[in-house]
């Protein structure tokens, strides 16, 4: 497979766009615990509240855009993160005041089953950090570790892991329809679970990806765009983002979340609020 572009130049070519009218931004709160880069998000399986994964520790942020956290106590640098039903699954790094047992340097995958108060190692912890980590439908993980590009498949909630495709992906999202990467040739997909990968036709050129709850693609792209997959596999050009966004996630059939240089975006049809500035 040909590797057109670096992954650090296909974030780095989101242009910076300004202007979106219709975006209300309220002050940020001297209160508000301080999160720092922000690698992952995700819904609550309990409600509405959002689970965010940061440098340091896994946040929530309610619709009224309180934040809270990091839950438990966890400093952890949680770079990889998804969830699958209850169970909460992160990679990255432990922070300071991380338990020894769930690895050093590299966390490889732990699990919460308790959304996030504690955290038990699962496998590859010392040796791996996936810094994409994504669940399909059924369960099965998804992950592509960072000193690598082969794409690692576990169907046993991350106890033993397979070998895939060998593709330079900044992102992946698994749906009923099969697997698609956000790759340096461009968008790919899988309907084999990953063994191989084809371009997808006529679509832009993404560096961040997921699914709606229908099934239908959307994305943040290298010319500082919101993407979005319609029903006749057409590609329709939404707002623009503020910068390079760092994570990005749809929620729903309704809902984007992302977080780009105003801070944590959430962006509906009908209006874009900022529920968290950036400091």
């Amino acid at each position: 497979m040909n590797h057109l572009l670096p992954l650090t130049t296909l974030a780095a070519l989101a242009l910076v766009m300004t202007g979106c009218t219709s975006t209300q931004i309220t002050e940020p709160d001297a209160a508000t615990p301080r999160i720092e880069h922000v690698h992952g998000i995700a819904e609550d399986p309990r409600g509405t509240d959002l689970l965010v994964a940061t440098h340091n520790g896994i946040f929530t942020v309610t619709p009224a855009g309180d934040v809270s956290g990091p839950i438990g106590g966890h400093d952890f640098d949680a770079m990889g993160f998804t969830i699958t039903e209850d169970t909460l699954f992160a990679s990255g790094h432990p922070g300071p005041d991380t338990a020894a047992e769930l690895g050093t340097p590299n966390l490889g995958i732990i699990q919460s089953d308790d959304y996030g108060q504690t955290w038990s190692p699962v496998a590859l912890n010392g040796s791996t950090d996936f810094h994409v980590l994504t669940a399909g439908p059924d369960g099965t993980l998804y992950g592509i570790a960072s000193s690598d590009i082969d794409l690692l498949i576990s169907t046993d909630g991350g106890h033993e892991w397979t070998t895939g495709a060998s593709l330079g992906a900044a992102d992946l999202v698994a749906t009923d329809n099969g697997i698609y990467a956000a790759a340096e040739e461009g968008l790919l997909s899988s309907d084999d679970d990953g063994v191989t990968f084809v371009p997808v036709d006529d679509a832009p050129l993404l560096y961040a990806l997921d699914a709606r709850s229908d099934g239908a693609l959307v994305g943040v792209g290298t010319d500082g765009a919101l993407w979005e997959q319609n029903a006749d596999q057409t590609w329709q050009r939404l707002e623009a983002v503020d910068g390079a966004v760092q994570a990005f996630a749809a929620i729903g059939d309704q809902r984007i979340v992302l977080v780009d240089e105003r801070g944590i975006v959430e962006i509906t049809p009908d209006d874009t609020t900022v529920l968290s500035p950036a400091r």
